[in-house]
């Protein structure tokens, strides 16, 4: 029995297994989120809606990272987030408890895609 803890102490010690406790980081997504104006109401109406739900208290949830955050002309908000894939729910709900009433909302899994093209340019202008 000493052998067999022995042993297993070894392997824990050279990185050979790993604890138990051990966990993979969850994995995260990309989501941006398209808050279009309800433009049947002025910006002060919008702005009292998103103070009167707590919007901006609430969001993002815990544990969700804002990447960007825009304004498009025409459109409203754009707001890109990084999020493990179990926080999706609570993003969702987030945006219908606080958003809704104000905008509309669209959200689109997203991806980055900046390096890639920067690597197809180049080699686009080699030739």
């Amino acid at each position: 029995m000493h052998a067999v803890r022995l042993i297993a102490i070894l392997a824990l010690a050279l990185g050979l297994i790993a604890p138990a406790a051990a966990q993979p980081a969850s994995p995260t997504m990309l989501l941006t989120v398209f808050l279009r104006h309800d433009q049947s109401k002025t910006v002060d109406e919008i702005n009292a809606h998103l103070d009167k739900t707590g919007f901006r208290k609430n969001f993002p949830p815990e544990g969700v990272e804002i990447l960007s955050y825009n304004i498009v002309m025409g459109i409203g908000h754009v707001i890109t987030l990084r999020l493990p894939a179990d926080k999706l729910r609570a993003v969702n709900l987030a945006i219908e408890r606080g958003a809704w009433g104000g905008f509309r909302s669209e959200f689109y899994p997203t991806y980055d895609y900046l390096q890639i093209y920067q690597n197809q340019r180049a080699e686009a202008l080699k030739k």
